[in-house]
């Protein structure tokens, strides 16, 4: 696997989306996992940067993966809007996303 130097997480209730990127700021991971599985992605990863937008369980998962050696930053819902793509929000989302 590349280097991968920073992770995002968008959370939800069962979906977790994962972006990363490496040392030149290329995409190089774009996943999308369930609670179990991504707990299992982040315990086999080494430790890098990991950023999740606050919010009510961001600190339950800041807290699981800096026990697994992470960096984890915590941003500001406000700062996060410039990473949105397409104006897209949770209640833009289709349901049919929800419900997997």
């Amino acid at each position: 696997m590349t280097n991968i130097i920073r992770i995002g997480i968008d959370t939800s209730k069962s979906v977790f989306q994962l972006h990363g990127v490496d040392a030149s700021e290329r995409p190089v991971l774009r996943k999308q996992l369930s609670r179990r599985e991504m707990i299992r992605f982040f315990e086999k990863l080494p430790p890098t940067v990991v950023a999740i937008e606050a919010c009510g369980a961001s600190h339950h998962w800041a807290r699981l993966l800096g026990s697994f050696g992470h960096e984890v930053k915590l941003i500001a819902p406000q700062l996060a809007k410039p990473y949105v793509k397409r104006g897209k929000n949770d209640a833009l989302t289709p349901r049919r996303c929800a419900r997997r």
